[in-house]
């Protein structure tokens, strides 16, 4: 008999427990999160030379391990902290298992630390810093610190009284920035485009929303009264003119190199991170384009390892979905790419907004089907007959088999940022914090229905 090899070993998706996986995946990603225990160290430049060497502050939260050379295929380094993606970290560091709230407590004084540092320059919506709190020469995104203010407001119960007062003013800060940001431009989530971003607004909506409805002794700043409503008009001006699907930027994109940007996955996690509602019809219209154009085999844009996931001896999972239908960033500097792959951040997403959906129809007893819905339900055998009960348990099985197929394809549960769109197999950074962090999402989601 050969002896067993853990490294050939596959999972039984039809037999695998989400549940029981989330706790592992959340300390896989809590291993990004520097402290004063977990000291990170800058890496080389691209040319493989020494630099002077920065170590991280505790509260720091890597995007990734990865940098030039630490592989033989990447020139991507991510050893930074992004402004957005430690704020979404930073919310399932809130909701999962810490023993203690001193992670809560680095997070908020190396946020504040950040904060100052880019006040200083002029750019307080910077996008990315170094590992000791110091900015980048980056991109400005000004959904970074609506998320943050999101993540502060969470945590903040489960934070000292010190540490609560720090929350305090970086929130200020942040709402002051924002009252004269929200109404113009700014760089997307994926840090490509400049414009009117849906998601910058959906997040900054969720977060003046709650702002306003806080109980927690925050100020309310008088202007989010005419910013709020202004935010809800702003969303509804990106739904295309021949009623097909929510625009991801104002004005559209245009560059041939990424062109087309639409239907772009960043309308789902604009439901999943901030204040579009789940039961918006027009939102799954998008979604149903989304998912058949990976998922379709008649798309050109179809993944064949979708196809290969449906025929799986234990159990279909998936489908992957990537970013949008342009994209031909890869990660991989070793075997470049002229189409796209499947990210984690996108198939996780996607899954949490079947569960908050099928919650939604279990609490209130209704389907929200009409002719803008009708696809996206049809995708997964929901009709007008279908009872409220068994659309929500058709969506629910459907959100496992997307979280299966990160499951099924991970590294042992490690996750990276993609997946090869043919063969499956994780591509570009690994470790992804936001990876980890939104499978989590959806996994509480999931709990939740």
């Amino acid at each position: 008999m050969g002896k067993l090899q853990y490294s050939l070993v596959k999972l039984a998706t039809a037999q695998s427990d989400l549940t029981a996986i989330g706790p592992y995946m959340f300390w896989l990603m809590f291993r990004n999160v520097a402290s004063d225990g977990l000291v990170f160290v800058s890496p080389p430049d691209k040319n493989n030379q020494p630099t002077p060497p920065v170590l991280s502050l505790p509260g720091c939260i890597l995007a990734s391990p990865s940098f030039p050379n630490s592989t033989t295929h990447l020139n991507q380094d991510y050893v930074f902290n992004w402004t957005r993606d430690s704020a979404i970290v930073a919310v399932e560091l809130t909701a999962g298992p810490l023993p203690a709230s001193q992670p809560l407590i680095d997070y908020v004084q190396f946020a504040q630390t950040c904060q100052n540092s880019a006040s200083a320059i002029g750019h307080l919506d910077r996008a990315s810093f170094f590992i000791d709190g110091t900015p980048r020469d980056t991109t400005d995104q000004a959904d970074g610190p609506a998320l943050q203010n999101l993540a502060l407001l969470q945590m903040y119960a489960q934070l000292d009284v010190p540490t609560q007062a720090a929350a305090s003013a970086v929130i200020a800060a942040n709402l002051n920035f924002l009252q004269n940001a929200y109404q113009g431009q700014t760089y997307n989530l994926w840090e490509e485009e400049l414009g009117a971003s849906f998601f910058a607004r959906s997040v900054q909506l969720k977060c003046f929303e709650a702002i306003a409805a806080n109980t927690l002794g925050i100020g309310v700043p008088g202007w989010l009264s005419t910013a709020i409503p202004w935010l809800q008009n702003a969303l509804a001006s990106h739904w295309n003119d021949q009623g097909q699907y929510y625009r991801s930027l104002l004005p559209v994109p245009n560059d041939p190199s990424r062109a087309p940007y639409d239907p772009n996955i960043d309308i789902v996690s604009a439901a999943i991170y901030g204040a579009v509602p789940v039961t918006d019809t027009k939102l799954l219209a998008t979604a149903a384009l989304l998912r058949s154009q990976w998922a379709d085999s008649s798309s050109p844009n179809y993944y064949k390892i979708n196809g290969a996931d449906q025929q799986l001896s234990s159990g279909p999972v998936g489908p992957l979905l990537g970013r949008y239908p342009g994209d031909t960033y890869d990660g991989d500097t070793a075997d470049p790419s002229a189409h796209d792959h499947p990210w984690a951040i996108s198939t996780a997403n996607f899954a949490e907004l079947y569960y908050r959906l099928a919650h939604e129809i279990t609490t209130t007893g209704m389907v929200p089907l009409d002719n803008l819905s009708a696809a996206f339900f049809s995708q997964i055998g929901v009709g007008a007959s279908t009872t409220p009960k068994d659309a929500a348990a058709s969506l629910e099985t459907h959100g496992d088999q997307m979280l299966m197929a990160l499951v099924y394809h991970s590294d042992h549960l490690e996750l990276s940022e993609q997946f090869d769109a043919t063969s499956g197999y994780e591509k570009s950074v690994s470790d992804l914090s936001w990876s980890y962090a939104s499978f989590l999402s959806a996994a509480r989601a999931k709990n939740a229905i």
